[in-house]
């Protein structure tokens, strides 16, 4: 899965917000120096469909006096909607690439010791959406002028509560041999050494693996035990 950015206040934000809202919560609230997304009790609710990099300043003032959740969206399918200038649909197909919930390293790179405060839980959102997409020549070369207008959407297919590091371990195979290195990880996850190499990095700054040795193969880890 893959973590979405697009802006705050956007059509995913907004319907992301809605969906996770339950009856009694109280909706952009002041909190000191901030707004809060969704108030339930004496619980914070933020809705981050962009990075986690530029949650810092916020939750550090809200952690020390509240329990937040930090609600992120994770994408399994995308549905790419193109359309022109007078929004006429001229062409609508889902993209190849199939996310999963251990897509969130990549969010999580930015700050890997995010979920060492106790007060904080992140919950991601397994969605669908559906990407609307406008041509402007000279932009998005990438994507041959094609740019991301609004995401939006379209369906959601289970949460995954992380509450502490120890949860992040529910993200990774468990088919892993006793020691491995971040090929035999990317190698499980259909060849993304690079996910591979993030997840192994908040891992390894949580506490919850070690380096044991260099081989002509890459840094070998171990789980640290628990106990």
């Amino acid at each position: 899965m893959t973590g979405v950015g697009t802006l705050r206040e956007g059509p995913l934000h907004r319907d992301l917000k809605s969906w996770y809202r339950q009856p009694g919560d109280d909706i952009e609230v002041p909190v000191g120096a901030y707004v809060v997304d969704i108030v339930r009790g004496e619980t914070l609710i933020e809705v981050q469909t962009s990075g986690f990099a530029n949650l810092g300043d916020k939750l550090g003032h809200l952690l020390d006096t509240h329990r937040v959740i930090v609600v992120h969206p994770v994408v399994l399918t995308r549905q790419i909607v193109r359309v022109d200038g007078d929004g006429v649909v001229v062409s609508n197909r889902r993209s190849p690439k199939r996310g999963r919930a251990a897509d969130v390293f990549t969010e999580l790179v930015s700050w890997p010791t995010l979920l060492d405060h106790p007060n904080l839980s992140i919950d991601l959102v397994l969605v669908d959406i559906d990407e609307l997409r406008r041509f402007h020549p000279g932009r998005a070369w990438r994507r041959h002028g094609w740019v991301v207008a609004e995401r939006r959407l379209r369906d959601v297919h289970a949460t995954e509560l992380l509450q502490a590091p120890s949860s992040l371990r529910r993200l990774l195979p468990d088919d892993l041999p006793e020691t491995f290195t971040s090929a035999d990880l990317g190698a499980r996850w259909g060849g993304d050494r690079r996910l591979a190499q993030r997840a192994l990095y908040c891992l390894r700054h949580l506490g919850l693996v070690r380096a044991t040795d260099r081989t002509g193969r890459g840094v070998s880890y171990v789980w640290v035990d628990e106990g």
